[in-house]
């Protein structure tokens, strides 16, 4: 079957280079076969096209009619994986949980989670006025429902 061919050559294309893993590998039912990649330092394209020969040159387009297309998820796709969350450490980042809204910067990636980290202006304990003030969240990775990185521009 197309699928196990295409999955089997893909694991082993990222075996032989550990910085690149996997987001996303679908295949429609007319063969159009979708790889989306990311890597510790990035993806070149380079990269895309090492990963798509690995696939391509290994299945006879006698036997089998396709489309194949690799390429990184880009800098507004969500992040998923804990190795993304971990590669993203120091950005500002957006992140839903299933109650609220947090935006900060990623401090560390844990096991089981993150820590974002930002200010806040908050009002004075006693007095009038403001304070700033360093917050902090743990959130597990089970409590996420969507994190992207924040762009600058």
């Amino acid at each position: 079957m197309l699928k196990d061919k295409v999955a089997e050559l893909l694991n082993q294309a990222l075996i032989e280079d550990e910085s690149l893993f996997l987001i996303d590998f679908s295949i429609t039912s007319d063969n159009k076969i979708k790889v989306v990649l990311d890597g510790d330092s990035g993806v070149t394209v380079e990269d895309c096209v090492k990963i798509s020969r690995a696939i391509e040159h290994n299945i006879d387009r006698e036997e089998e009619d396709f489309s194949l297309e690799v390429t990184s998820a880009g800098a507004a796709s969500p992040i998923r994986l804990p190795r993304q969350f971990k590669k993203n450490i120091g950005r500002k980042v957006h992140v839903a949980t299933f109650q609220e809204d947090f935006e900060g910067n990623l401090a560390a990636t844990e096991d089981d989670g993150i820590i974002l980290e930002w200010k806040a202006r908050e009002p004075k304990p006693t007095g009038k006025g403001k304070i700033t003030v360093q917050k902090r969240k743990e959130i597990k990775f089970s409590e996420i429902k969507e994190a992207k990185v924040v762009l600058k521009f």
